[in-house]
């Protein structure tokens, strides 16, 4: 099944800056809206940070909907790896529980919650996300913005980051 990105962000300037980066790419669709509103789909990409705490940004919402249980094995599940964090540049898989979105790609943007704006960040997050989506032949893929928010990584640095990865990965 080929992946399908579906990008939604509820600031104009992250959607807009992503729509421009993607311009030409079929299989991504921007749009300024909640990434709920693109549901159903197969995953949908966190990008916390690399001890799994879900508790501000876009994360929240995520727990909110699915429920506190998430942060939970995300942080056991980045607390099991050999460093005893997820690293920025990894992803790992975890289920929901909702059957709206099923899986989860927890992708860390940052190491714990703090700016990145000077960072490759966006660029190894998306990667490692979209090398897990491919791995478990994922086909229709949410995605917010990645450190645009908690992150401050401007919109267009984040976007030509996000663009990057996307060639690197898919061609």
């Amino acid at each position: 099944m080929p992946l399908q990105l579906i990008f939604r962000d509820t600031n104009p300037h992250v959607a807009k800056a992503v729509a421009t980066a993607f311009e030409g790419v079929t299989q991504l669709d921007a749009a300024c809206a909640s990434i709920f509103d693109a549901a159903p789909a197969d995953a949908i990409i966190s990008p916390a940070n690399s001890h799994g705490w879900m508790d501000g940004g876009i994360d929240l919402l995520y727990v909110r909907r699915w429920g506190w249980h998430l942060q939970d094995a995300n942080r056991r599940a980045c607390a099991q790896q050999p460093e005893g964090h997820l690293p920025v540049g990894r992803a790992i898989v975890l289920e929901t529980g909702g059957s709206d979105v099923p899986w989860l790609i927890s992708a860390p943007t940052m190491f714990r919650p703090m700016p990145v704006p000077h960072t490759d960040n966006a660029y190894l997050a998306f990667r490692a996300a979209l090398v897990v989506a491919r791995e478990r032949r994922l086909g229709r893929v949410l995605c917010p913005g990645l450190a645009t928010l908690t992150g401050g990584m401007p919109p267009p640095v984040s976007a030509a980051q996000m663009r990057r990865a996307w060639d690197d990965v898919m061609r």
